[in-house]
């Protein structure tokens, strides 16, 4: 950032009074510019016991495997925003569950947050996607799943659906877990 947003005066990168880290600051109107990280939310779509994936049309990830999700809009909810990007990128009216997996990536300042989702009998490729299709667990593209993220809610789900239980998952990825997807 080299400009305020606010008044278009030039910005330093410094620690405001009263603060721990460093901030975008501009002396002169005073805003502080805070960057925080943000927020995917998405579903896990089930219908007959498949998983609903989208191939994704758009980069980044060309052409690979995800779930339906995307990021967080102002005014609306975390549920609202994973059914929002649901219908958006597979067109499915899902009923939106409980909250799934919930994963942080501080290296690209996002979090990951995944509901559970019903999802019907009908679907189609929204414009962020090439395709839709429903999947049973052997016929997931696992090698040519988008993002870790997608892998390890996946990974949960097929581990979970046994018991029936489907508890919230947390946790927190680094560069490491992209290791052989990028």
């Amino acid at each position: 950032m080299n400009y305020c947003s606010h008044c278009g005066a030039s910005v330093s990168f410094e620690v405001p009074s009263g603060d721990d880290r460093p901030r975008y600051l501009c002396h002169h109107c005073g805003t502080v510019h805070y960057q925080n990280p943000r927020i995917v939310a998405g579903t896990i779509p089930v219908y007959e016991g498949k998983v609903l994936l989208c191939r994704r049309a758009i980069e980044p990830r060309h052409g690979y495997w995800t779930l339906p999700a995307g990021y967080m809009e102002n005014g609306e909810t975390t549920e609202q925003a994973a059914w929002r990007e649901t219908w958006e990128e597979a067109q499915a009216d899902v009923k939106v569950g409980h909250l799934y997996t919930l994963i942080d990536l501080p290296h690209i300042n996002q979090v990951y947050m995944i509901f559970r989702a019903e999802a019907g009998p009908d679907f189609a490729a929204g414009p962020e996607s090439l395709e839709v299709a429903l999947f049973d667990e052997q016929d997931i593209p696992w090698d040519h799943l988008a993002f870790p993220t997608i892998v390890r809610t996946l990974e949960h789900f097929f581990e979970d659906r046994p018991t029936g239980k489907f508890p919230l998952h947390t946790s927190t990825m680094d560069k490491r877990d992209r290791k052989g997807m990028f």
